[in-house]
């Protein structure tokens, strides 16, 4: 049956939606009654006018850091107001601006976009290019990986990167050290430190993992594996790389092997293992300290961060996992003080503000200062994991490329691989079935499907 949300993403897509996108050299979705942009070039000038004749902006996130930024912003722009509404999480966000849009009322003039759901938008002409305020010239900026998830698989510019996610490997320290486990620099290491692990004690696990999207599409990423590649609405979904094959060959022994806690992510249980050392690395986006910090607290001073462990030994290859951007609905309206308050908060002054109050960056500045690089985490034991992050950041190939209806195949992710998880369906065949279920789906959109 399909979700609530997987409902909405047919009715958006079925809809005027796809005709906009089929009509590729059509302007915006939309008439400019509603506020919808023409595209014409906006400069510098008139971004400086808008913001002194002031007006309100209405801005949907759910990011905490820009609640200061936006409170600066008011207080360097006396005439301005930011209306700051967190209209849901993710998918509930997304599922909420697409009933606005479709509604032609009540869309926002800048919307936080996570990088995976950033084609679904820009395919659909439902975002602003925001060349047309000069902001490709930003490009060196932002590390590759945030420019590369803004520019949605074109030549555009659908957003300014709001964040990063590039991948570690945090592990328990304390744990590793009580049993003599070294710190895997290979996968192949990591699935050894796995067994040793859980045969030292068979209540630990190297990691838990019961199926997720993010987590997949980012190992497939680092793997070198490439399922997507997008041009307009001619898609090709493609699971048989050797990519995948090489990171179904070790995360299937991880399964078969029940080397894997099947504990859900983001629950009390999960954290309750991430602070009593049953559940004993993460290899996750560089944002997640805080989420230990807060979460796991009784682990202080027990966890580190390491790079990545390689799929080829000495190898340099990381991926994003997580990360969003602020983009301008098309349907929006004062598009330059929109697009003024998203340009101080991801490549001005509010860039500081966000860092200060936690935020991973993702320009290249900070992540290569001497300031970020030095900051000792007391969680960490002292250690200066923004080094390591900051590595990481700069070691994401650049060409990987979503799908432009992600959100809807990530809904369907459990349903297809996540039963090698919970039955004799290996991942190989569940990637294989993922991809059967896209390809209809792109299909039944529209879309041109190649497989």
């Amino acid at each position: 049956m399909p979700t609530h949300l997987s409902t909405q993403l047919r009715r958006l897509l079925r809809g005027t939606a796809l005709l906009c996108a089929l009509a590729l050299g059509a302007s915006a979705c939309g008439d400019s009654d509603d506020g919808g942009s023409d595209q014409k070039a906006v400069s510098e000038a008139d971004v400086q006018a808008a913001l002194k004749e002031g007006g309100t902006i209405t801005v949907w996130a759910w990011e905490p850091t820009l609640k200061q930024v936006a409170t600066d912003f008011e207080k360097a722009h006396p005439g301005v107001k930011v209306n700051l509404v967190n209209a849901g999480t993710n998918k509930d966000q997304y599922t909420a601006l697409q009933n606005a849009i479709s509604a032609k009322k009540g869309v926002p003039d800048v919307a936080q976009v996570e990088y995976y759901a950033m084609g679904q938008f820009a395919l659909t002409e439902q975002l602003t290019d925001l060349k047309s305020f000069g902001a490709d010239k930003l490009s060196a900026q932002f590390s590759p990986g945030p420019w590369n998830g803004v520019k949605a698989g074109s030549d555009g510019v659908y957003a300014l990167p709001m964040d990063s996610g590039p991948m570690a490997l945090f592990y328990n320290k304390k744990v590793f050290d009580k049993y003599r486990i070294e710190v895997p620099t290979t996968w192949a290491e990591y699935l050894d430190a796995a067994r040793d692990l859980h045969k030292a004690d068979p209540k630990a696990y190297i990691t838990a993992d019961n199926g997720d999207a993010g987590f997949a599409t980012s190992m497939l990423w680092q793997a070198g594996s490439r399922p997507y590649t997008v041009d307009g609405t001619k898609v090709k979904i493609d699971f048989s790389d050797q990519g995948a094959k090489t990171f179904t060959g070790t995360w299937q022994k991880l399964i078969d092997e029940k080397l894997l806690a099947t504990v859900p992510a983001w629950t009390d249980e999960w954290y309750k293992g991430l602070a009593d050392g049953t559940i004993a690395t993460l290899a996750t986006g560089a944002w997640m300290p805080a989420n230990l910090e807060s979460g796991a607290k009784a682990a202080s001073g027990d966890w580190r961060v390491a790079p990545m462990p390689q799929w080829t030994a000495g190898g340099k290859v990381s991926a994003e996992n997580g990360g969003s951007a602020l983009a301008l609905p098309e349907l929006g309206r004062n598009e330059a003080l929109a697009y003024a308050f998203v340009e101080y908060a991801n490549a001005g002054d509010g860039v500081q503000t966000r860092l200060k109050n936690g935020a991973f960056p993702a320009t290249t500045a900070d992540l290569q200062s001497t300031k970020f690089q030095d900051t000792a985490f007391p969680y960490f034991g002292g250690q200066k994991a923004n080094k390591i992050f900051a590595e990481s950041a700069a070691n994401v190939p650049d060409d990987w490329s979503y799908l432009p209806y992600q959100v809807y195949a990530n809904s369907v992710f459990n349903d297809t691989v996540g039963k090698a998880y919970v039955s004799g369906t290996t991942l190989a065949e569940g990637l294989e079935s993922w991809q059967e279920a896209s390809v209809k789906y792109g299909e039944e959109q529209g879309f041109t499907v190649e497989k």
